[in-house]
């Protein structure tokens, strides 16, 4: 039964490629001697004689070979009959089509449209790349074609696109600090030449925001082996402390304003949120409003009115709230009432109770007073408001804000009562006091 199965599987694969055909049948006899040992650059399919998409390659493959006849070899494995020839090479799949390059030990994938054209475009590339090698230029400088689509670690020629390898791959990108987007390119892609000078583009214009990279994944398997790259170009979404697990798809367009807008929403998105001061010095409120849009001032009532516990209950909702609007890039502030008087003069507040909140735009000097409730739910609607541009505004009194006076930090406990001094009324004749 076993031997039965086995002519049919024979029988199946000469149905695929015959001798008269330009395809070179590889088997576990010839393979090392033909492929492995030889000078020549290799396309090698690894099929099965019943896979539908094998039998769908075949006109274009058959095709393929014929133009590339002198130049480099097409072939083919059945891998039903010479299961060990693919072992080696990870072939979970049929078909699985391997470029053998110069190096041989390290064939790359092929991942481009199953199209005679297609696979001439890449056994193109790989013969350039042969050549350059051979030649001691090692490659990279001449373009695209080159394998080559980034700068020297962003910096090269004025090319902010970081060229990414096997060998910095982990280091640069994976768990790093930084907003990644990296295409997954090949050289013969026409796709991904289109999207060069867009991507160029996009990383000048996102300099010290996002990181963009590139990565030819015809040469560096290993990396691109990671996140099953498919298609050229594949570009994947890296959040900070990501690890190859973590990768997204980017879903963006692919002009630079489409790619520096995404980005710039992820950049968004992993910002830390504004820290919220106490305005307990000018040079504390100086940090906290320097060069921002608005300042969010809160004053938050006396300690004696509300303790320890109430205080942070405020301090925790104005720090959820800085966390919600922080792609706004305001600056977040805090007081006790009354600790600044000429602050709160310039504003308008505290004669209608604390808590109290104004957004205040220095440099207009502009204001907004929350009149709202002072609950999350109350600043979020007159927050939300003003990021859309809506809302009451009034002038500031006075040319800027006024001189922050010096005042000693919370220190997180509960306020206490001054001790008052006992009075000796014992030398006092209270019979002779006048009522």
């Amino acid at each position: 039964m076993r031997f039965l199965w086995l002519l049919l599987a024979i029988g199946s694969a000469s149905a695929l490629y015959t001798k008269k055909d330009d395809v070179v049948e590889l088997t576990e006899a010839n393979f090392k001697n033909l492929v492995i040992n030889s000078d020549e650059i290799w396309i090698v399919e690894f099929y099965a004689p019943w896979c539908g998409h094998c039998k769908n390659l075949v006109p274009e493959y058959k095709k393929a070979a014929t133009a590339l006849k002198g130049i480099v070899k097409i072939g083919a494995v059945d891998m039903t009959a010479h299961q060990s020839v693919g072992g080696p090479y990870n072939v979970q799949g049929f078909p699985t089509i391997k470029i053998f390059g110069a190096n041989k030990n390290k064939p790359t994938d092929f991942n481009g449209q199953r199209t005679a054209q297609a696979f001439v475009d890449a056994a193109l590339a790989e013969t350039q790349k042969a050549v350059r090698e051979r030649l001691g230029g090692k490659g990279g400088s001449s373009g695209s074609s080159s394998g080559s689509r980034g700068g020297s670690g962003g910096s090269g020629g004025g090319n902010e696109v970081v060229e990414l390898t096997d060998a910095n791959f982990e280091k640069l990108v994976l768990n790093s600090k930084d907003v990644w987007l990296v295409e997954f390119f090949a050289p013969w892609c026409g796709h991904c030449k289109n999207l060069e000078p867009h991507w160029k583009a996009a990383a000048s214009e996102l300099k010290g925001k996002v990181k963009l990279g590139a990565l030819d994944a015809t040469v560096h398997t290993v990396a691109a082996g990671k996140f099953s790259i498919r298609g050229f170009p594949t570009i994947k979404y890296f959040a900070p402390g990501s690890d190859a697990g973590d990768a997204a798809e980017y879903d963006g367009g692919r002009t630079t304003s489409d790619i520096v807008n995404w980005a710039l929403a992820k950049h968004s998105e992993n910002l830390p949120p504004p820290e919220l001061k106490e305005g307990n010095s000018q040079s504390v409120v100086d940090e906290a409003c320097k060069d921002k849009q608005l300042c969010i001032f809160a004053f938050l009532p006396h300690i004696l009115d509300c303790q320890s516990k109430c205080r942070n209950d405020y301090i925790d909702t104005l720090k959820q709230l800085a966390e919600k609007f922080k792609k706004n890039a305001w600056g977040w502030v805090w007081t006790e009432a009354g600790s600044q008087p000429a602050l709160e003069e310039a504003f308008g507040v505290g004669g209608f109770g604390y808590p109290a909140m104004t957004a205040v735009n220095p440099r207009k000097g502009k204001l907004a007073t929350l009149r709202g409730s002072f609950s999350k739910d109350g600043i979020h609607e007159f927050l939300r408001d003003l990021s859309y541009g809506k809302g009451q505004t009034t002038s500031m009194k006075g040319d800027g804000l006024p001189k922050i006076e010096k005042r000693d930090a919370w220190d997180g406990k509960d306020g206490e009562l001054p001790q008052l001094e006992d009075i000796d009324l014992s030398d006092v004749d209270m019979d002779h006091v006048e009522l």
